[in-house]
């Protein structure tokens, strides 16, 4: 009977989930339900053992109809961002925020976003005796650091077999005869298959099947040596012969197996004919600008949020990238160990039969449900969940899965260059998108 009346009790005060986030832990958010918001937010923030040092701030909040089932909806959907199995604890960044609102908005159980008055808590300074010495007196500067952090948290990516042949097979076997392919980011090639690149290793296998003329790989002279190749860089060439094929692996002087080392450009202008790779993140911006003004074919993995990222929004308006067929969020790092980032195959191949454009709503603007659209305070539309509005003239903003889906495909282009818009929405920035407008 107890139990009967607390439930009855639940059923009829109102529900919320909520998103919250602790300062000091910015790579995490938690995902939880309350029938109090203010309550619940001043029990995280007297929690003993907490220091005070340390805020605890929602992120997003939501009136539900049933927040038990929305919750465990939550934690199916997102399981592999879980910080383990039994807590509501999930991996944090911008863009994963957005996907957990987004997943929670287009519930059947929602009911409307709840907007709670945060009052910042008073900011009090200390004063410390410095005891660290300066950038300056240990000889390095702000941009050091960055590139170290950037080349240990960034890089360490390692793509895994199965994602590399998943798109690889999308393709037209007969773009690959008689080609010759580069894979020129630590791309390391071994006796044993487990030290060698999937790329590699997935060339190695179907060189043959796909009647290719050369493969050359680098491995990279790096800190980190996943592979367990050594520090020495070397370049390996697997060339067909009318008597099979041969192999042979250098170890030229002074070579780092860098993208941008003066021998892999030499190789890349001169003798590649496709480059398929997974390029470190950190330094994409300069390995897709080598790819495009080198005019090859290429097919390569990069963050998802490229195309509505400045660096990189004039190579989707003008024609010269475009997604390809899959999203890879799995990844190894240099331990070997499973990690999560979310990224897309992109490639200037042709595509047939894109399944992803099934997932664009091209509609009238009418016809879209109110909470799939907005204004911002710049009076321009926003559309969400790959809505598209058919009968719009003006520019109007975009998430980036519509790029993804094919959108540029259908009659639209980007209009701005090189150049991310930034919404607000009652003076408040929301998330990067892009502007595009019918043709």
């Amino acid at each position: 009977m107890a139990k009967n009346k607390d439930k009855e009790s639940e059923e009829n005060e109102k529900q919320y989930i909520y998103i919250i986030q602790a300062s000091n832990e910015k790579t995490k958010c938690k995902v939880g339900k309350t029938n109090n918001l203010n309550r619940r937010l001043k029990q995280y923030n007297s929690r003993t053992g907490t220091s005070k040092d340390v805020i605890f701030q929602y992120l997003y909040t939501c009136e539900v109809k049933n927040m038990r089932q929305v919750e465990r909806d939550i934690g199916k959907n997102f399981s592999r961002l879980r910080e383990t199995k039994d807590t509501e604890m999930y991996f944090y960044n911008s863009d994963l925020l957005e996907d957990y609102i987004n997943f929670i908005k287009q519930h059947k159980l929602f009911i409307k976003e709840i907007f709670i008055k945060i009052v910042p808590p008073k900011q009090i300074t200390k004063i410390v005796k410095k005891t660290t010495p300066s950038l300056e007196e240990r000889g390095l500067s702000r941009k050091d650091l960055l590139q170290k952090a950037q080349s240990i948290d960034n890089d360490e990516f390692y793509t895994r077999y199965e994602d590399v042949e998943k798109e690889i097979k999308m393709y037209d076997k007969r773009i690959w005869k008689n080609k010759v392919v580069f894979c020129n980011c630590d791309d390391a090639v071994d006796t044993d298959e487990r030290n060698t690149s999937a790329f590699a290793l997935y060339f190695i296998r179907n060189f043959n099947d796909l009647k290719l003329k050369k493969l050359i790989c680098t491995h990279y002279s790096g800190q980190v040596d996943l592979f367990n190749q050594g520090p020495k860089a070397y370049i390996y060439t697997r060339i067909f012969t009318a008597n099979g094929f041969e192999e042979l692996k250098e170890y030229p002087k002074g070579y780092t197996g860098s993208f941008d080392d003066p021998l892999s450009l030499k190789i890349l202008n001169e003798e590649a004919d496709i480059v398929c790779t997974n390029p470190p993140f950190s330094r994409a911006i300069e390995y897709w600008k080598i790819m495009i003004e080198s005019k090859k074919k290429f097919l390569i993995l990069s963050p998802m949020a490229n195309p509505i990222t400045k660096a990189y929004i004039n190579y989707f308006k003008n024609n010269q990238v475009w997604a390809g067929y899959n999203r890879v969020d799995n990844f190894f790092n240099h331990k070997k160990e499973p990690v999560e980032n979310r990224t897309f195959w992109y490639t200037n191949f042709p595509l047939k039969d894109r399944p992803k454009s099934k997932n664009l709503k091209i509609i009238p603007l009418k016809k879209i449900p109110e909470k799939y659209k907005k204004y911002d305070d710049s009076k321009t539309l926003i559309v969400d969940n790959s809505y598209i509005p058919s009968d719009y003239k003006k520019p109007f903003a975009i998430s980036v899965f519509p790029i993804l889906n094919g959108i540029l495909e259908k009659g639209y282009k980007i209009i701005e260059d090189n150049e991310s818009y930034i919404p607000c929405i009652s003076g408040k920035e929301k998330f990067r998108r892009v502007l595009i407008q019918k043709i």
